[in-house]
């Protein structure tokens, strides 16, 4: 996907002037409420119209303010998931999920319902009233109407925003799965810096109307460690757990933890905070932690009276956070060898 944009909107005292250019396919639109995120949303969208400027996407010019062309929103094929999933409640999941797919011409029809729909867990919901679904079931179905007309861009803008916590973990591990298994380009668009780390790789930030940075997701979460009192938040992959007498042990890359939680599943996400993890020189005679870990520092980064080191471990990159004073007792320098040590019940599972 290749999407440029350069538009110009005035929405009585507030001015939108975002310029960009994506091509990855998993981005996040990234700011504070009233940034203008939902307001940038509903220009490609063509639910409003900008005051000048151009919106291309791919070989397509959907809008351009200098030749007089506005692609009416039906004709852009660009898909949008709303924070409320908006289905017609006269309609069972079923009706709702073909609505779209049995208006979209044969030759873009590239996904078969019956693969999508299995992708998503809703199969079995499909002869339910809407009114009756949950509300990560309302949006996994408003996301599968919205997939089956094959878009070519689908933007999804807050959709997690009115769930509790529970219910947006059980949601994003099928909307990962479906974006990466059905290759089609997504614009996330949240405030959540947690959301935006799980479900895209690049994000552009706009504030008060204005693009204020694009970068890769981690590159921009790394930058934002030290501007509040949280530490920076390791996100590790892991597969199913072993019995490790009363924990539980993971392969993580060439290393082997112990944590507290055990996890069934094929793959899940643990969240470690960098302040959770102790640096030593040489391994500790005793110490409580079931987590050692031999790393070499890769980079060294200190803002105020706080240092991030990040270390590369077994193939697996992790991030502690340590303050000035004990970087120089232990002469922790780039290319160095540390111990990480870390507790079992310092992971914390997100699904």
């Amino acid at each position: 996907m290749e999407l440029e944009v350069r538009l110009v909107k005035r929405k009585g005292v507030f001015d939108l002037n975002a310029s960009f250019r994506l091509t990855a396919n998993k981005t996040g639109l990234f700011g504070p409420s009233g940034s203008g995120k939902s307001t940038l949303m509903n220009l490609l969208a063509g639910l409003e119209q900008a005051d000048s400027g151009y919106i291309r996407l791919d070989d397509h010019v959907i809008f351009d303010s200098s030749n007089n062309i506005n692609i009416r929103p039906e004709q852009r094929r660009i898909g949008v998931v709303f924070q409320h999933a908006h289905l017609f409640p006269h309609l069972n999941v079923r009706s709702n999920v073909l609505y779209g797919y049995k208006r979209t011409a044969q030759e873009n029809r590239r996904i078969v319902p019956e693969d999508l729909l299995e992708a998503l867990g809703i199969t079995e919901l499909l002869s339910r009233k809407v009114a009756s679904l949950s509300g990560g079931e309302r949006q996994r179905v408003a996301l599968a109407r919205t997939m089956l007309t094959c878009p070519r861009l689908i933007l999804m803008d807050e959709p997690l925003s009115g769930l509790d916590e529970e219910l947006k973990f059980q949601i994003i591990p099928y909307l990962t799965r479906v974006f990466s298994n059905f290759e089609i380009p997504l614009l996330f668009i949240s405030h959540s810096l947690l959301e935006m780390r799980l479900m895209t790789r690049e994000i552009v930030v706009i504030d008060k109307g204005e693009i204020q940075e694009q970068a890769a997701t981690e590159t921009f979460a790394k930058s934002l460690w030290d501007t509040g009192r949280k530490g920076y938040i390791n996100l590790l992959k892991l597969g199913p757990s072993e019995q490790h007498h009363d924990l539980y042990g993971y392969e993580w890359g060439q290393n082997r933890l112990v944590l507290t939680e055990a996890n069934g599943s094929a793959k899940a996400i643990f969240e470690l905070d960098a302040r959770e993890i102790l640096l030593f020189r040489r391994h500790p005679e005793a110490t409580s932690a079931r987590n050692l870990l031999e790393c070499r520092v890769n980079k060294i980064f200190r803002s105020g009276n706080r240092v991030r080191v990040e270390l590369l471990s077994g193939g697996e990159q992790l991030i502690a956070q340590i303050v000035p004073e004990s970087v120089e007792e232990l002469g922790i320098r780039e290319g160095c060898t540390v111990v990480a040590a870390v507790k079992a019940s310092a992971f914390r599972k997100i699904f």
